[in-house]
């Protein structure tokens, strides 16, 4: 006897509807620089002013490039 389960079914239950095809973004690294440039920024805050600076110019730098790539990512679609 086959496993209903294991087959996968092209119809839709009631009331939903079937999703239109997007294409996901690429994967960045810009998520998790930013996230240490806040982790410097706030070590920077308790310990000294060089390791603020780097948090802030990692900061500014991983933001500036995420959204220079979402900006891109839009105009392509």
């Amino acid at each position: 006897m086959p496993n209903k389960q294991s087959q996968p079914s092209d119809a839709v239950p009631p009331g939903w509807q079937v999703l239109p095809i997007e294409p996901l973004p690429r994967p960045t690294y810009f998520p998790a620089g930013l996230a240490m440039g806040v982790a410097f920024l706030f070590w920077g805050l308790i310990t000294t002013w060089v390791v603020l600076l780097v948090g802030v110019a990692l900061f500014i730098a991983a933001l500036a490039g995420w959204i220079t790539e979402i900006r891109h990512g839009y105009k392509s679609h």
